[in-house]
């Protein structure tokens, strides 16, 4: 059993340190996260601003990929990223401005456009 075990987890160290050091640190900025913006109104200026601030850096994210792809995002052609930008934005509207949806459109294309051109 310890085989089979250890087999599908590999070295426990590695998890062990990836626990402490990256799911553990997160979750607590969330819980903190969680505790302060509890009593929060949701249109309120504060949350507004927030909200625009991540769009931004979003935006910016998003730019930065388009301009100078990393990795093997470089293999992509131009035209397959700037196109699957125009689809996620087209979901991005048509969800009626879910960020969410609009990402997970362009992604849809991305991975459909590479996997078509083989």
């Amino acid at each position: 059993m310890s085989d089979i075990l250890s087999g599908f987890l590999g070295d426990w160290h590695a998890l062990l340190i990836l626990l402490v050091a990256g799911v553990i640190p997160n979750q607590i900025w969330r819980m903190l996260g969680l505790w302060f913006g509890g009593g929060i109104d949701e249109g309120s200026e504060l949350l507004v601003w927030v909200r625009a601030v991540a769009t931004a850096i979003l935006a910016g994210v998003i730019a930065e990929i388009l301009v100078q792809p990393p990795g093997a995002l470089a293999s992509v052609p131009d035209w397959l990223r700037y196109a699957a930008v125009a689809v996620g934005f087209a979901g991005y509207l048509a969800s009626r401005k879910s960020i969410f949806a609009g990402v997970v459109c362009g992604e849809i294309a991305m991975v459909a456009g590479k996997w078509w051109l083989g």
